[in-house]
């Protein structure tokens, strides 16, 4: 994670960030859609695809920024002290 510099893992947070953010709400607007009325089909269609994205995700982020989407992440990290507070200050705005 150390090789890329402060921009790109800036960055490449904020792009993950964006496409969770994508896909929670399109997965939602998709569920209520397919799932014709029925709310536990809605959560359930919900789920699997936020979930099958989060991996992705972080499959593909982590190498770069650690893939801290939730910002629990980033206090963990603070407070193991594995980064610093501005790189967490950076992750949470």
């Amino acid at each position: 994670m150390s090789e890329f510099d402060t921009g790109r893992r800036l960055a490449a947070e904020a792009l993950g960030t964006a496409l969770l953010l994508a896909v929670v709400i399109g997965s939602g607007i998709m569920g209520e859609r397919l799932a014709g009325g029925n709310v536990a089909i809605a959560l359930l269609a919900n789920t699997l695809a936020t979930g099958a994205a989060l991996v992705v995700l972080i499959t593909i982020f982590s190498p770069i920024s650690g893939a801290h989407f939730n910002p629990a992440v980033t206090l963990a990290m603070l407070l193991r002290r594995e980064i610093g507070w501005a790189m967490s200050l950076g992750y949470g705005a």
